[in-house]
């Protein structure tokens, strides 16, 4: 995510910080140097310009010129600009006092509303809502099976009248049935066109008069840059726009939409993208995307992955095993299939803080499919001997190999990586000896 980006604001940065004072040539430099950076992102040309001004202007100060670390607070500023620029804080969803909630997903055709609607569905279960979704794409003829089968995999019901033809006739029933079943929030999945039109607006806006939805959520593709600032610009000249889902976001290595979009539109990003399964959503933070692009890590966010993939009673019994020396082969599988829950590697590594121990981690290239073959190989063992791997001699190994379809060689890197985090488990075991739990137990 940004990646291009963050490596060009990194070294700008890094370089600041390594003077021992910093003059006006200095902050001149860097502040170009940014300000290309943000251009090639493909950020809005008068957001960049407003953007770089402010840093100068406060880089520039009296405070800043005369303290013993004036790199690390020119750091600070950028920082800080670039968590404004990005919304300043989250924009949580906005829920009606009287339920049901209506939340209407609008876009152009091809944005990703679809499976957004039924992503954010699933976002809504998952924080103890009970919600009901709807398509009044009748342009599009597979939307409405698109959205039942998103609903089948996500567990979650989809309203689809088979005698009801007309959009609005569809969202008013929906309405209806919501608020009779008990359902807290619905979702609309609205139509798009390849460009927006007078009959797509006027459709739209007629839905929203007679809905008097809570939130409009804008679905653009992050990818497409500029276009989708200005695809957001040209919705909330005619909708009453609540906020904007970017897709794609973990593919975009530019960035130029989320850091134009809030300025250039004054609507917050709420939710993004970020991966092609459905949980694959999440709320957008911009002091924590800020803290990414400028190597500083998103722990906060690691640690929120973690707590969803793994059973504090299950870590709890882990943390047992460590203390009494139990670490075993099975345990060690199950620590990775955990591992494997939290998401992608490469965008779990991109959320730790590129300093000390973690410096680099984010440019490392994960074959996942490794993961797989430990899989496999544990597998292929019997109970034994993944309760006792000192009994896995020569012919075991090859005979382990065989059943996993992996050579002998990756038997002997497993068994050796697994003594070595074994050892390093059980000193970790001791550290805990005679102490409360922790609340969060992170995956080993």
């Amino acid at each position: 995510m940004f990646e291009s980006l963050s490596d060009k604001l990194q070294k700008v940065l890094k370089d600041l910080k390594g003077e021992g004072r910093v003059s006006d040539t200095h902050i001149e430099e860097s502040m170009r140097q940014i300000r290309i950076a943000l251009l090639e992102a493909d950020v809005n040309f008068k957001v960049v310009k407003d953007f770089v001004a402010r840093v100068k202007e406060k880089a520039l100060g009296q405070e800043v010129m005369k303290s013993l670390t004036p790199g690390q607070q020119v750091v600070k500023i950028v920082r800080d600009e670039l968590v404004d620029l990005l919304g300043g804080e989250a924009a949580p969803i906005q829920f009606a006092k009287i339920p049901p909630t209506v939340i209407v997903m609008v876009g152009l055709q091809g944005s990703g509303k679809t499976t957004s609607t039924g992503k954010l569905a699933l976002w809504l279960k998952k924080n103890g809502h009970r919600p009901l979704m709807v398509s009044t794409d009748g342009c599009r003829p597979a939307a409405l099976e698109q959205l039942s089968v998103i609903g089948r995999a996500v567990d979650i019901p989809v309203f689809s009248p088979e005698d009801v033809n007309d959009e609005l006739e569809r969202a008013r029933r929906a309405l209806t049935q919501a608020r009779n079943t008990g359902y807290d929030v619905l979702l609309i999945d609205t139509a798009g066109r390849l460009h927006i039109d007078e009959n797509l607006m006027v459709e739209l806006e007629r839905m929203q008069q007679m809905l008097s939805p809570k939130e409009i959520l804008l679905v653009a593709d992050a990818m497409t840059g500029q276009d989708a600032v200005n695809s957001a610009g040209q919705f909330d000249k005619r909708l009453a726009l609540s906020g904007v889902l970017l897709t794609k976001m973990d593919g975009d290595a530019r960035g130029g939409a989320a850091l134009s979009i809030k300025s250039v539109t004054g609507k917050p990003i709420k939710f993004v993208g970020v991966g092609e399964k459905y949980d694959a959503l999440e709320t957008f933070h911009p002091d924590r995307l800020a803290g990414r692009i400028l190597g500083m890590g998103d722990v906060l966010s690691l640690i929120e992955k973690a707590e969803e993939a793994v059973d504090e009673e299950d870590a709890e019994k882990m943390l047992e095993k460590l203390r009494r020396d139990q670490f075993t082969l099975e345990d060690f599988r199950d620590q990775l299939r955990q591992i494997k829950r939290l998401g992608p590697l490469e965008q779990i590594l991109g959320m730790l803080p590129q300093i000390g121990p973690f410096k680099g981690m984010d440019k490392l290239k994960v074959d996942e499919k490794q993961l797989g073959h430990v899989e496999a190989i544990i597998n292929s063992m019997t109970a034994r001997e993944r309760s006792n791997y000192k009994i896995i001699d020569g012919s075991r190994r090859k005979r382990i190999a065989k059943g996993s379809g992996r050579p002998v060689s990756e038997v002997n890197r497993l068994l050796k990586q697994y003594m070595q985090a074994r050892k390093m488990m059980k000193q970790m075991g001791k550290g805990f000896m005679g102490k409360r739990l922790p609340k969060l137990n992170f995956p080993i």
